[in-house]
């Protein structure tokens, strides 16, 4: 008897491997994405930020939109306008007409669709936003928080205070990190790498400023060769410094795992934020680089990246930390079922998300909890705000 689904696919010959097919039958009666709207917004840092191996005086951020049933969903990723262009001529196309309520299925055809141009890089950060937004609409159509939707795990997400660039002051450097102390905050970051004969009195600095019961945390950015981190970790571990963010390029998963197996007891190796695919997190945990994986869904494939990255986590036994855009991370932090280390509460994204959007990520006692009241992520854009800083 004939499929009502049509002709059946042909299976594998004999002998052959099984081939993955994609066939696209949208929910019978499910709401169909009705429009794609992509904008994006240059916003100025409110001091120049430096790190291990880049200088920056502002930050961007892509906002896409998706609209079914007299619903909005948002997601964003911060980027480039190139990211915006790209969303709009080999993405928007593909999510009109599809059923709102099958983020996941939009994801893979995004994915596809990214082949000959790349999925890692400006792709991935594109099909990051439209896969955050793709989730947060399927939420606001169900009238729940994404949190709930996806299965929460825990209620408050711990975070620690990330800041403490290179290009500040010793001033400015004491201000922000006790002032995350004071704030309730258990754990601080600080970037190190710009000029590594500096960073050992910088990191006595920061030790100072946030007292001896605060967790201090380092981000070189991989500005450091391995053996050139190994000698500064030692020194780091005279300040009580408990995590060593990307001492070396995530190019480099040998040099990374050599310096990791040198660490002084009780500091760990964290990375994985330029981790774009299943794949390279994948890589992360076999070569035995990291003791903290790091995901951010602004960059990894949105929600749906995410918890593909945090499945990993569990299956390979590694905490899993998700790495800036607070306001993005806050509900599938709450779903993840690995274990889970302290989120980055980014000083520079927190700023804009609180600039940009009611309903945005704050941290109260160094944790952060859904508002259980908002639908979806729970954001709503403050359009004369945004409209200072469009761009395109």
């Amino acid at each position: 008897m004939p499929s009502p689904h049509g002709p059946e696919t042909p299976g594998p010959r004999p002998g052959e491997p099984a081939r993955a097919h994609f066939v696209e039958h949208p929910a019978p009666g499910a709401p169909a994405i009705e429009r794609v709207e992509v904008s994006a917004y240059r916003v100025p840092t409110d001091a120049p930020e430096a790190d291990g191996t880049i200088e920056r005086d502002h930050t961007t951020l892509v906002l896409v939109e998706l609209s079914a049933a007299g619903e909005r969903g948002l997601g964003f990723t911060y980027s480039t306008e190139a990211t915006a262009r790209l969303i709009r001529e080999m993405l928007a196309d593909l999510a009109r007409g599809r059923s709102a309520l099958e983020p996941t299925r939009l994801r893979s055809a995004l994915d596809r669709a990214v082949r000959n141009a790349g999925r890692p890089g400006i792709a991935s950060h594109a099909i990051s936003a439209v896969d955050v937004a793709a989730w947060d609409l399927k939420a606001r159509l169900l009238g729940l928080p994404l949190a709930t939707l996806l299965g929460k795990v825990r209620d408050e997400v711990p975070l620690y205070g990330s800041g403490g660039f290179t290009s500040y002051s010793r001033e400015q450097l004491e201000e922000q990190l006790g002032g995350w102390a004071h704030d309730g905050f258990t754990a601080v970051k600080m970037k190190i790498g710009s000029r590594p004969q500096d960073d050992p009195e910088r990191v006595r600095v920061a030790r100072d400023a946030v007292g001896p019961d605060v967790e201090l945390f380092v981000d070189a950015n991989g500005a450091y060769l391995p053996r050139e981190a190994i000698a500064l970790a030692h020194r780091f571990a005279d300040e009580g410094v408990t995590w060593f963010e990307e001492p070396v390029t995530s190019d480099d998963l040998d040099g990374m795992r050599f310096v990791r197996e040198r660490l002084p007891g009780g500091m760990r190796l964290a990375a994985g934020e330029y981790a774009y695919r299943s794949y390279d997190f994948l890589g992360f945990a076999r070569s035995g680089a990291v003791d903290v994986l790091q995901a951010d869904a602004t960059r990894c494939g949105g929600i749906t990246g995410f918890l593909e990255a945090a499945a990993l986590c569990e299956a390979w036994h590694l905490p899993l930390s998700a790495h800036t855009a607070p306001s993005i991370h806050l509900h599938p932090c709450c779903a993840a079922a690995c274990a889970l280390e302290r989120s980055e509460y980014f000083h520079d994204h927190a700023r804009i998300e609180r600039m940009f959007f009611e309903g945005a990520a704050v941290a109260r006692g160094g944790c952060v909890r859904p508002d259980e009241s908002r639908p979806g992520i729970g954001l709503e854009p403050k359009r004369r705000v945004m409209e200072r800083f469009r761009t395109t």
